[in-house]
């Protein structure tokens, strides 16, 4: 196991309960926790963006997408759709990272060498694979599988899309990580790359009564 690696995963140990904590707990923690992210990744794509006609676009694409996170959290008062959303996109990178080192295969796209469509695949199986999950804590039941499926394979597409779209901005600056923040991992934009699409997603469906649907 590389040092780096090691570092991924200590890293995430901390990060991930100390995330999903400011979260449930709402209120200031939850406003603390969004304003520091936004300006920390308002700030990497500040340094990333050498194309200035994307420039003001993605920082105006980064406020809708942290509105989104505001709304479904407080105005909607829903921290478990939230956490929710926020799993998926890390079983989606897990899934992506652990499936696309170990069995490599054909490259997904020439934006982003890392990526592997044996990693693609490993991100819709482990994401899915919180349906169990769910199942077994009575949180849905077999009834709603078939909808949490469609959900979770269209969150964890648009979570892989966003991956590729800073991986895209990310080569054209010619750089490999947006930061050095977060060891292990990079910089922030490199942890939330995919979610920073997939909320605002998440987002649309929600006030559209998807959930209404299930």
């Amino acid at each position: 196991m590389s040092n780096e690696f090691k570092k991924r995963i200590f890293s995430s140990l901390i990060l991930v309960p100390f995330v999903f904590f400011l979260i449930i707990k709402g209120s200031y923690f939850f406003y603390l926790l969004l304003i520091t992210s936004f300006f920390i990744a308002s700030y990497e794509w500040h340094l990333l963006s050498k194309q200035r006609s994307f420039y003001y676009l993605g920082f105006l694409f980064l406020i809708f997408s942290f509105f989104s996170m505001f709304q479904i959290r407080v105005e909607h008062n829903s921290y478990d759709q939230l956490l929710f959303i926020l799993l998926i996109c890390i079983f989606t990178d897990i899934g992506g990272y652990v499936f696309g080192k170990f069995f490599k295969g054909p490259k997904l796209t020439s934006y982003s060498p890392n990526k592997t469509i044996s990693g693609m695949l490993g991100s819709y199986l482990l994401s899915i694979s919180l349906i169990p999950f769910l199942l077994y804590f009575n949180i849905i039941n077999y009834n709603d599988v078939s909808f949490f499926l469609i959900y979770i394979i269209l969150i964890s597409t648009v979570s892989q899309f966003g991956d590729i779209v800073i991986s895209y901005f990310k080569r054209r600056s010619n750089i490999k990580d947006t930061g050095k923040i977060i060891p292990g991992h990079g910089g922030l934009l490199d942890r939330i790359d995919g979610m920073i699409f997939a909320f605002p997603f998440a987002y649309l469906i929600m006030i559209n009564n998807f959930f209404d649907k299930i």
